[in-house]
């Protein structure tokens, strides 16, 4: 397989193909997705439990929150509108990159997880917007999402993601996919967690409660993605040994290190006025989450082994949350499965 050749769209059915695939890309596959007849069977646990995550924003009564807002500081009020505006800007790129990945990926079983993928994802962009419809009037939230696309800080974080992407989505090749999968770790295990951790500052003042939930609900579903793209990637490189040479490995150390490089710069910039958080601190848990997304990659560390320096963070994740919770319409009890290391969820 030559990695620089544009990928084929799949065609929707190949009658004459077996309905388990000969591979994710380039293999030969139905088109038919029968579950119990499936290349890598675990990706059937990992589908159900993407299932069993499901949310909505609305499940979330926003009450509390909109009565503690003018509590709050203004120098609270503006971080948390610019993160929350920041990180609606990256989701909104997930949505549509997810769906035009699965054009070109053979594996139907792949494929129907890249689609519950994108879906999340387009529930994550909503719960921002929820948020925010909550807090203020829709002139600030216009300003707000105005403000994210012209801040040259945020659209420094974005290029190195745009770039990626948009490089996939102009030439569809073995390689780009790569480049795309690691970038897409990088946004969803890396970037996000400045903002989750002013959230959860918050959250531990008892300060816009609801905001920590919704929050602790997108986390536990990015970090389910970026384990699934750490598992896309060792199968693309096993499949396709073309792509498994000493300069990708540098790629994605070089990668995931601009990444901390610039997330470590928005937290400096963003976090600087917020007591209670050390910002040296939230450098070294940067670098320990990169640490973990590159183990399950299979590499090496990038960084100095350490625990997680930032542990009152764990205490508002989903691992510590009551394990039911209830129906927003039907106020009935509803399970959501918890975070543990056998369904792929690594600690915070």
């Amino acid at each position: 397989m030559n990695i620089h050749v544009p990928l084929s769209k799949v065609k929707l059915l190949h009658p004459q193909h077996p309905n388990k695939s000969t591979g994710i890309i380039n293999g030969k596959s139905s088109g038919l997705l029968n579950w119990n007849d499936i290349a890598y069977p675990q990706m059937y646990e990992l589908y159900q439990t993407l299932l069993s995550n499901f949310w909505k924003a609305q499940e979330i009564n926003m009450q509390d929150d909109i009565k503690q807002w003018d509590q709050l500081s203004s120098t609270e009020k503006e971080v948390f509108l610019r993160i929350n505006t920041q990180l609606a800007s990256l989701d909104s790129l997930q949505t549509p990159t997810m769906f035009q990945v699965m054009d070109y990926i053979s594996d139907s079983s792949f494929k129907a997880i890249f689609a519950v993928i994108a879906q999340q994802e387009a529930v994550h962009n909503e719960s921002y917007s929820y948020i925010l419809s909550s807090l203020v009037p829709l002139s600030e939230q216009n300003d707000r999402f105005n403000q994210a696309k012209a801040d040259p800080l945020v659209q420094k974080r974005n290029q190195l993601i745009l770039d990626a992407y948009e490089t996939f989505r102009q030439a569809p090749t073995p390689q780009h996919l790569f480049q795309l999968a690691v970038n897409s770790i990088n946004l969803e295990g890396i970037y996000f967690y400045a903002g989750f951790a002013f959230f959860y500052h918050l959250a531990r003042q008892q300060k816009m409660l609801k905001t920590s939930t919704m929050i602790s609900y997108i986390q536990r579903d990015e970090m389910q993605h970026a384990y699934f793209m750490a598992q896309f990637i060792r199968i693309l490189l096993t499949e396709n040994p073309e792509l498994n040479t000493f300069k990708n490995m540098e790629y994605v150390y070089e990668t995931i290190g601009h990444a901390v490089k610039l997330e470590k710069e928005w937290a400096r910039f963003i976090l600087r006025d917020i007591e209670g958080i050390d910002l040296m601190e939230y450098e070294h848990y940067t670098e320990y989450l990169a640490n973990k997304r590159l183990r399950q990659l299979g590499f090496q560390n990038l960084y100095e082994e350490r625990t997680n320096p930032m542990p009152w963070i764990h205490v508002f994740s989903d691992e510590m949350m009551n394990g039911t919770k209830s129906d927003f319409f039907e106020q009935k009890s509803r399970t959501y499965s918890k975070v543990t290391q056998s369904n792929g969820f690594d600690e915070l």
